[in-house]
């Protein structure tokens, strides 16, 4: 099968020269006991992708890159009853283990064995599988690796959908959907009738946009440097749409004393220092964004004691995927998310170094890739 492979971090820009992806020929592997074989269909690039293959998310490599695809189970392992070939799923990337103190505690995005063996690059049930053609060790990226043919999975990193649910749908549901969404209904639990900031209009800003809209009397104010990102959020639903700079004029135009909820989707510390700013008393920053490991915050201490302020990590938007993956998709029957109006197009992998680069510059939301390409 082919796949795109990484074999060096902080490759520079731009990424159509330097290729940091290589795609190779894997040998297709079998699944073993609690794993399945899925045939991708549509994988999307996400900044999380991009984010290996500069250096801010160190991972070991090589490694085969994609955690956002959607396709069909093509065979199961020793032990999986309840799917089975044929069946249309979508992939998430934490396959959470259902045992350890976060899954007990209902918080299976924050699984400590999926932590574990996502940081390892080896699945849920055993060590990697993926192996070159010469039998060299081939790490999974989030127990995924999407940017393949086939991709061996553990059965918890699947959920199954109804087959009318197109792959260039159903594809932006395992990261981009789930984090977006997620982080405003679960992390932040805005009600109807509140206010919302969200940084950054890249997929996951934009899903979260959709998801805050979707509430009765909500104040959606969305915020990027790029006007044809803020063009988009207003289509997504956003009340309101502005730059950077116009941030706080907007906030206290249409709340007056601040916001409920800011969600930081850029990745940037210094983005979510001035979000701290922007919240009203009792408000909660929702930090979404990945900034690099190096990053800090300095803020006063004061205001989350004597404001009642609270910040809160959202990773996977807190999501419990069988759950919340139906439950995304009768919003998007619903038309109350319209996911289309985030993908950009559909290309061959062929062509996903330079689509690094359009990612980088802002110039695409989600490009997809057919793997038959």
């Amino acid at each position: 099968m082919r796949s795109a492979v990484l074999h060096r971090s902080g490759s520079v820009r731009p990424y159509a020269a330097s290729a940091p992806l290589k795609l190779e020929e894997l040998t297709v592997p079998t699944p073993r006991a609690g794993e399945v074989l899925v045939r991708i269909e549509r994988a999307s690039l996400c900044h999380s992708d991009l984010s290996v293959i500069d250096g801010s998310r160190p991972r070991p490599l090589p490694m085969a890159l994609g955690h956002e695809a959607t396709g069909v189970i093509d065979d199961v392992g020793p032990g999986v009853i309840d799917v089975s070939p044929g069946d249309h799923v979508v992939l998430v990337f934490v396959p959470s283990c259902g045992t350890c103190r976060a899954c007990d505690a209902g918080r299976p995005s924050l699984c400590h064995r999926a932590a574990e063996v996502n940081g390892s690059g080896d699945l849920l049930h055993g060590p990697a599988i993926l192996r070159s053609c010469h039998g060299a060790r081939i790490n999974h990226h989030l127990g995924v690796s999407a940017f393949s043919e086939y991709a061996v999975v553990a059965r918890e990193s699947v959920v199954v959908i109804d087959d009318d649910v197109p792959f260039a749908v159903a594809a932006m549901f395992g990261c981009a959907a789930l984090t977006g969404m997620g982080a405003v209904l679960n992390t932040a639990q805005l009600m109807e009738g509140q206010s919302v900031i969200v940084f950054g209009m890249g997929a996951v800003g934009l899903t979260a946009v959709m998801a805050a809209a979707h509430l009765r009397g909500t104040t959606v104010i969305a915020i990027d440097p790029l006007e044809q990102k803020r063009e988009l959020a207003l289509r997504c639903g956003a009340s309101v749409a502005g730059s950077p700079e116009q941030a706080a004029a907007l906030v206290a135009e249409l709340t007056g004393d601040g916001v409920d909820v800011a969600l930081e989707a850029v990745g940037s510390a210094a983005v979510m220092e001035s979000c701290l700013a922007l919240l009203t008393r009792g408000g909660a920053l929702v930090s979404v964004g990945l900034p690099h490991p190096d990053q800090s915050i300095t803020t006063q201490a004061l205001q989350f004691a004597g404001a009642g302020k609270r910040l809160l990590g959202s990773y996977m938007g807190d999501s419990i995927p069988d759950r919340d993956i139906p439950r995304y998709l009768d919003l998007w029957r619903a038309g109350d998310l319209p996911v289309e109006l985030l993908h950009t197009d559909t290309r061959p992998l062929s062509e996903i170094n330079q689509a690094l680069d359009d990612l980088a510059d802002g110039l695409v939301v989600r490009r997809l890739f057919n793997m038959t390409g």
